[in-house]
């Protein structure tokens, strides 16, 4: 990106309105919130949590709430009200700009069971806000994604990973709202859930249900892009689209094995376990695929990707 910057300025400018690239922005933020997320598990969860790491974090998630949302705000104005291209065509990214607020949900859902109480609360609330911002964009965007498919069939062979992208909109859901339950401080000394003891409780037993309620709508998103992607077989040259592959079913997988856990189903934990072992390899995959084709000078290049048409 710094590259692109300094080699071809103008591209800078140009891709906050094209709207194919501009929702690739989101994919910045969504990098950020998995930085966070892996500082919160190695180095506070399952680390050290050094007291300073524990502030660190703890202002690192209000910055990124701030920062996503703005960004949410932004991206979709800047389209609605300067881009040159109308209509504006659907794309699966259009998904990305309001992931990228959705996710603060999903990081406050790791965050808050690490902060004190009077921290914790404002950190569950806002992640429980942010997290029904993102997932009512997204629900939006379903309803144009599907209308899509059914109107001009499913995108070139190359493209078709971007179709796990919608999946990621409810799992990640899922792991937010069983995780902001869980987060309840136990015993809080003042505020709502002093108040109400039983929240903590009735929340984890709801939250569970709404997650399993979500999960199959999930599965058939999945099952779409799954079917997609098998018929071209052979026929998808590398993209930068295949990251699409990964990050959406993460997502699917973590709730899977979350649903699980609460459920203390081993079936459903085997479940999860072969998806990771499944993501490992496509991963592999993409790793290799990506680093030929930068080498061959197919992505990552000027003129290509989502830049082709600056």
């Amino acid at each position: 990106m710094i590259s692109r910057a300094i080699l071809y300025p103008s591209h800078i400018k140009k891709a906050f309105f094209h709207p194919q690239e501009s929702f690739f922005i989101g994919s910045f933020w969504l990098s950020i919130s998995v930085i966070i997320g892996g500082m919160q598990l190695y180095g506070i969860t399952y680390g050290p949590a050094y007291s300073w790491l524990v502030d660190a974090v703890h202002v690192l998630y209000w910055l990124y709430a701030g920062c996503s949302l703005v960004n949410s705000i932004a991206q979709y104005w800047i389209l609605i009200q300067w881009t040159a291209v109308r209509p504006v065509p659907f794309t699966p990214s259009m998904f990305l700009a309001g992931y990228s607020a959705m996710l603060t949900g999903t990081i406050a859902s790791l965050v808050a069971g690490s902060q004190s109480a009077d921290r914790a609360v404002p950190i569950i609330v806002s992640g429980l806000a942010y997290k029904g911002f993102g997932w009512l964009i997204s629900f939006a965007c379903f309803v144009y994604f599907v209308r899509a498919l059914f109107n001009n069939g499913l995108p070139p062979p190359k493209l078709r990973p971007a179709l796990f992208i919608p999946v990621g909109s409810a799992a990640y859901t899922i792991i937010a709202i069983i995780g902001l339950a869980g987060a309840i401080p136990d015993a809080p000394t003042n505020g709502y859930f002093a108040k109400h003891p039983d929240a903590k409780e009735i929340l984890r037993v709801m939250a569970l249900f709404v997650g399993i309620f979500m999960w199959l709508f999930s599965f058939w998103m999945f099952a779409i892009a799954v079917l997609g992607s098998l018929t071209v077989v052979g026929r998808m040259p590398f993209a930068l689209t295949w990251w699409a592959f990964i990050f959406p079913n993460v997502g699917f997988t973590i709730a899977t094995g979350m649903i699980g856990k609460e459920l203390e189903s081993p079936g459903i934990l085997w479940v999860a376990t072969v998806l990771t072992i499944l993501l490992v390899a496509i991963w592999l995959v993409s790793f290799v695929g990506c680093i030929r084709a930068v080498w061959l000078g197919n992505v990552a290049w000027p003129g290509k990707d989502e830049d082709k048409d600056l």
